[in-house]
């Protein structure tokens, strides 16, 4: 088992990294404060991992909260659901919610336990290679509002993360793929030497091949967990790690949620910011295709929706979390390793990217 620390002050907590780790009671047990434990999880998770975890807790009391499992329930009515099961079994400030699942239930289930009576005890089990190298980490919680993805939601940090990577021989394909989409990402924004150990071992990564897997996971979340501690509510430096997300998020929204997975939105609307900072000049078209290239081994989509139209994508950028005061900053590479997030870009540039061809880009590549 590998351990993590997120500095975070009096806020600080551990990363457990390892297999067969949700029948270890004693990481648990360090963590929970009370006697009343919420396990929150979805339809999908629940056949497989509930009953151990169940058994697990034996000594606790537990209440089980099954929501229905998709993006397309990141709401209002959902939540909902978890503070009615809350509530309907008498939790108290004491309780602790664990949520257990991939992101949406992540992020609901923390949010759910930033608002329960103002804040209750929150630890994290993420089951989906996303969750585990992105949204478990680092506090954000929220849900989606019709008009933008993640716009509602608290900064809340969990008491600890436990990571049981035998969780992703049950994860299909896709969603593993979807997945690598994320930890790709952490090369492209921080750690230049980590893409070449990803083109040297995404087939095995794909494979589930466990030694590579525990490493992509412990250096994406080593990775993270620098960022975040150097900048917990996203006032600087951890806006990078949103590269590709706002291109990423227009295309969610506008398919509706659910219909991309996240991190193929996010893989396509990185390969956007790779031409667009291509186009500003700040990375070669080889550098460009190389990322590109990473995205397609990882079998992630790298084109946008082609009924998607530049006024589509700027209209949902809009709403975006990153805009200040009326500017819509973006997350670009000065170089491979390297993300800024600026503002200051040519109006042309952003529009060229929007129009690029980039079914003629996939073409080339898949034929060199």
């Amino acid at each position: 088992m590998q351990t993590l620390h997120v500095d975070l002050a009096e806020r600080s907590y551990l990363i457990y990294i390892g297999a067969d780790l949700l029948s270890r009671v004693d990481l648990l047990a360090a963590h929970i404060v009370g006697q009343q434990v919420a396990i929150v999880t979805n339809e999908t998770i629940a056949p497989l991992y509930l009953a151990e975890l169940q058994a697990t807790l034996a000594d606790y009391r537990v209440t089980s909260i099954v929501l229905p499992d998709g993006e397309a329930f990141k709401n209002w009515q959902t939540l909902q659901t978890i503070f009615d099961g809350l509530l309907g079994a008498r939790h108290d400030r004491r309780t602790t919610v664990i949520a257990l699942g991939g992101g949406v239930i992540g992020d609901m289930a923390g949010f759910a336990a930033a608002c329960y009576q103002r804040g209750v005890n929150f630890i994290q089990i993420p089951t989906t290679l996303l969750s585990q190298v992105d949204s478990s980490v680092g506090g954000k919680t929220g849900i989606n509002h019709p008009l933008g993805k993640n716009m509602v939601g608290a900064f809340y940090q969990p008491q600890a993360v436990l990571i049981d990577t035998r969780s992703l021989e049950t994860l299909p394909q896709r969603e593993l793929s979807a997945g690598l989409a994320e930890v790709i990402k952490y090369g492209l924004i921080c750690d230049e030497p980590f893409l070449g150990w990803l083109e040297e071992h995404v087939a095995a990564l794909r494979g589930l091949d466990q030694a590579a897997l525990t490493e992509a996971i412990e250096r994406s979340c080593a990775a993270k967990a620098r960022v975040v501690g150097a900048d917990e509510r996203e006032t600087g430096v951890r806006a990078t790690l949103n590269l590709g997300h706002t291109f990423g998020h227009a295309i969610e929204t506008h398919m509706g949620y659910g219909v991309w997975l996240h991190g193929e939105a996010v893989a396509a609307g990185t390969a956007m910011a790779l031409e667009m900072s291509h186009r500003l000049g700040w990375i070669t078209a080889d550098e460009r295709d190389r990322g590109v290239r990473l995205f397609l081994a990882a079998g992630l989509p790298v084109v946008p929706p082609q009924e998607m139209t530049p006024a589509d994508f700027l209209e949902h950028m809009a709403v975006d979390k990153k805009v200040l005061d009326g500017q819509l900053r973006l997350v670009l590479l000065r170089s491979l390793g390297e993300a800024v997030v600026t503002s200051d870009y040519p109006r042309d540039i952003l529009n060229a990217t929007l129009a690029a061809d980039y079914p003629a880009l996939v073409a080339r590549l898949n034929n060199q």
